[in-house]
């Protein structure tokens, strides 16, 4: 009788053990949504977007602090909240920000835009937003096992009028050159604009709540998958990016994965240009166009 009732205990509690996402180490995000600004035009979507991916991380077992249409204050305050909650957890926590709303790059520097910037020339746009790098250096300020930047920030630029230096969308970001164990996403690729999308999300969110609910996705076939479906859904207008430095591995979720829509090539060794050439030849459009966004390279 006490195996029996031992075994009924045992056997439930397994199935739900792995239901749980794959996450022994602490998870704790942070998630930024900006619509309502005041003296450039409102998005429709960051808010509905930060909603939306709010929800995916807790399911997927993150410590979720939301916010919306912060000021650059608040931001700053916020973002330094959540470093302190973070070194609070300690060395073995994966910290992640999502920021969705406006933002730009000026002389090559990448510029999140707070809901009260009022900029009355192209010099005060950078001492109003908050800086990209400045973001990153709080996140790695503080010893954790990963750090991920989920940036939907790429719309159109604000202040066309002011910006005579102000480059399409954002700028790169290598982050190779930071701290080890960092991955970054753009929603679209450098220079480029993303778009905020006519339904309820953006296409970049939209992408990222599918894929990442997939169990079992090690985080760079995710944005591989995100990727191919922002690419699909704007018929080539938008290609996301990333950036990892990544050392370790990373889920979303738990469970068996799912044999991909999409076999990339090899990745053994690195295809040059002429290579990617003879790959692609004779293939249709759309067979060699999903090679191509899967893969991600500049020579692709």
């Amino acid at each position: 009788m006490l195996r029996r009732s031992l075994l009924s205990l045992i056997v439930p509690a397994a199935i739900l053990l792995g239901a749980v996402p794959a996450s022994a180490e602490n998870r704790l995000a942070l998630v930024i949504g900006q619509s309502a600004y005041k003296s450039v035009p409102a998005l429709p979507n960051p808010a509905n977007d930060a909603r939306a991916v709010s929800q995916m991380l807790t399911d997927a077992g993150f410590a979720v602090t939301a916010a919306s249409d912060l000021s650059q204050d608040e931001m700053r305050a916020r973002l330094s909240d959540f470093a302190g909650q973070v070194a609070a957890k300690g060395a073995d926590t994966v910290a992640l920000v999502f920021y969705a709303g406006h933002g730009l790059q000026i002389d090559g520097e990448n510029y999140l835009v707070p809901v009260d910037v009022d900029p009355k020339r192209e010099a005060d746009i950078p001492i109003q937003a908050v800086r990209l790098n400045d973001v990153l250096n709080t996140l790695t300020s503080v010893p954790s096992r990963m750090r991920i930047v989920l940036l939907d920030a790429c719309r159109n630029n604000p202040f066309p009028e002011l910006s005579k230096t102000a480059g399409h969308g954002l700028a790169i970001v290598d982050a190779r050159v930071g701290a080890p164990g960092t991955f970054v996403s753009f929603s679209t690729s450098p220079g480029a604009e993303a778009e905020d999308g006519s339904g309820a999300n953006s296409p970049y969110t939209n992408a990222l709540l599918a894929s990442a609910k997939e169990p079992g996705i090690p985080i760079e076939d995710t944005f591989k998958r995100v990727r191919l479906a922002v690419n699909r859904a704007t018929d080539g207008r938008q290609t996301p990016w990333d950036s990892s430095s990544l050392t370790d591995d990373f889920r979303f979720m738990a469970g068996a994965a799912a044999s991909p829509a999409v076999t990339p090539p090899p990745a053994a060794a690195k295809r040059t240009v002429d290579e990617w050439k003879r790959e692609l030849q004779g293939k249709p459009i759309e067979a060699a166009n999903e090679l191509m966004v899967v893969d991600g390279s500049d020579e692709s």
